[in-house]
């Protein structure tokens, strides 16, 4: 898988058991809920997931009535979340795969998102990620962008290279998986020049206490049409 930390993922996280949310994310429940289209039936409405992980964030959609895709680097990942789904009685499509080269048709799906995988590929290969998020994407689809900004505490923690990879995180709340990609406003804007609507733009921050120190957990939420 090109530019993507998958060994890391599968043999010192999700294979050993860790990292399987069963819960989804805040962000990804309300972007769902406030964007899905409205003249379609929800069953009718495909969405995908790129960097599905245990498939949590699939596992509210699916529960929601969505048709739910996910693909993921991680055997035991999706191994997961097919039991899970088959022992809730649930459907959904789950690929192991890399996702900067899906194996999806053109213009399948109405909402593609991201939650913090993009960010496991360094700014080529998520370009490389974002391109083919578009391409899976109908006319006017939508896809949610969910990276770390460079504000990020773990971002200065680490060895930033030129191909932008952090690697040797030290310090904040993002040690322990590998190299990752933090985005600037600058690249935010970049990765989404060519074929793209930007519909709205966020940067969270929030301090977290642990003891006498204090780290900084910062991202993007990004929302961007298909054009």
């Amino acid at each position: 898988m090109e530019n993507f930390n998958s060994a890391i993922w599968e043999k010192e996280i999700y294979g050993q058991g860790h990292h399987l949310n069963r819960y989804p994310f805040d962000n990804v429940v309300s972007f769902i809920y406030r964007n899905y289209p409205r003249d379609k039936q929800r069953a009718d409405i495909k969405i995908l997931e790129i960097g599905c992980g245990a498939g949590n964030n699939c596992w509210f959609a699916a529960r929601e009535g969505f048709d739910v895709t996910g693909i993921d680097g991680s055997i035991s990942a999706i191994n997961f979340v097919k039991e899970r789904f088959a022992t809730e009685g649930l459907k959904g499509n789950f690929v192991i795969g890399d996702f900067t080269n899906l194996p999806f048709k053109d213009e399948e799906f109405d909402i593609v998102f991201d939650r913090g995988s993009i960010v496991c590929c360094n700014l080529a290969g998520g370009r490389k990620a974002i391109d083919e998020a578009k391409r899976v994407l109908k006319i006017n689809g939508l896809f949610f962008f969910n990276p770390y900004s460079q504000a990020h505490s773990s971002f200065s923690s680490g060895d930033l290279q030129p191909d932008g990879y952090v690697d040797n995180i030290t310090g904040g709340t993002l040690t322990g998986v590998g190299s990752l990609c933090f985005y600037s406003h600058r690249d935010v804007l970049e990765a989404l020049a060519a074929g793209w609507e930007i519909k709205k733009i966020n940067h969270k921050e929030h301090k977290e206490l642990h003891g006498a120190e204090q780290t900084i957990h910062a991202e993007w939420e990004v929302i961007a049409l298909k054009k």
